[in-house]
């Protein structure tokens, strides 16, 4: 948990520091922007190869490389003079991202029964959402209040704890012979319809989150503090989102996986029909935060059950999709963003997310038999 806390705090703690870094770096606010930009594409392209050339590699040893990985990545940033050192370090942090979600999932649920995993799957999200709750913000806080390096450099303390932690007590094992390493109910059809159904989701939610303070401003009318304020608001909804779906994901897995697609498409829809109303806006703003975190995890749940053979390449899989997805999505809504205007980007992701909805409720509607349970 404080290994994913880590790594999702290092890839959006950019976004709060982007005027400081490009003052120190004496570069634009567009090039450092493109440190978070790059860090997704590089997840997104690297997931599935990484996790296929590290295969039989057991799991302790891979764990322990990808967070030196971190802990170098992040001393080397913070103490970055260039942009271009900073960039490369960023790039060495993705390449540990990549491969971590892949790994940590089959590695923490099967410690546990198979019967409790979607809760174990619940405690990882919690941990990354938590960065964007906590983590981001106090790292912003920290970063203006003395330079943008020093929250990077406590990065790599945190990655030293979750090293030496997993180091020191993991168990040493065969990926091949772990107890999740390969899905309880294999179903290349489902396998398919998740993947399509996340990537999608994750398309049409970037396609406007990407402006959503553009739309908070100029559409709701909401000052910049207040924008602030609902940063936190949407952090909070999404904190709660997962929580509340990890406690019910073993008993509902398909479930809360529509749920949470359904609630997004809810929420970017309505902020698009009247999120020019605050009061409305704040509504819909947090439908979408409350759905955002636990999209993405119910189809890594998913993988767990349906993967067709490991369960680290399906994840791989996924992981890398949704990131494609986080990228297609921010280049889209910035196609339309000049069409449309920033209402528009929500309308079309809205409509990208009743597309992922379809998808789901088109394989549950075709599928011929499997409980509930099979994910």
């Amino acid at each position: 948990m404080l290994a994913a806390f880590t790594l999702n705090t290092a890839e959006n703690l950019p976004i709060g520091l982007l005027e400081v870094i490009s003052e120190s770096l004496r570069v634009s606010v567009s090039a450092v922007g493109l440190l978070v930009t790059g860090y997704g594409v590089t997840v997104a392209v690297a997931s599935l190869p990484l996790a296929y050339v590290m295969r039989a590699v057991p799991r302790r040893h891979v764990l322990t490389g990808l967070l030196a990985a971190l802990v170098v990545s992040s001393l080397v940033a913070a103490l970055a003079a260039s942009y271009w050192v900073l960039l490369f370090a960023r790039l060495l942090t993705a390449l540990a991202q990549a491969l971590f979600w892949a790994v940590m999932g089959p590695v923490a649920v099967g410690l546990f029964t198979p019967e409790v995993r979607g809760r174990v799957v619940g405690a990882l999200s919690v941990a990354g959402s938590l960065a964007l709750v906590l983590g981001v913000p106090a790292g912003t806080w920290l970063g203006q209040q003395s330079d943008w390096q020093v929250p990077i450099a406590m990065l790599a303390a945190l990655g030293l704890v979750s090293l030496v932690t997993i180091a020191v007590l993991l168990p040493t094992s065969r990926p091949e012979e772990e107890n999740a390493a390969y899905g309880t109910s294999p179903d290349v059809r489902r396998f398919g319809i998740v993947l399509a159904a996340g990537t999608l989701s994750a398309t049409g939610a970037f396609a406007g989150y990407t402006y959503i303070v553009t739309f908070l401003g100029d559409v709701s009318g909401f000052s910049s503090s207040a924008v602030s304020a609902l940063f936190v608001a949407f952090g909070v909804a999404c904190l709660a989102g997962v929580s509340i779906t990890g406690a019910l994901l073993d008993r509902f897995p398909q479930a809360a996986m529509t749920t949470a697609v359904a609630t997004q498409a809810v929420g970017m829809l309505g902020l698009y029909a009247v999120g020019t109303e605050p009061v409305a806006a704040v509504v819909f703003l947090a439908l979408m935060g409350g759905a955002l975190g636990p999209v993405f995890m119910t189809t890594q749940n998913a993988m767990l059950h349906c993967a067709p053979g490991r369960t680290d390449f399906a994840l791989a899989a996924n992981s890398g999709l949704y990131n494609a997805g986080i990228a297609a999505g921010a280049a889209l809504g910035g196609l339309v963003l000049p069409l449309a205007n920033v209402r528009g980007t929500f309308l079309v992701g809205g409509l990208l997310t009743v597309g992922a909805f379809a998808v789901l409720l088109g394989g549950r509607l075709l599928r011929v038999s499997g409980p509930e349970s099979a994910g």
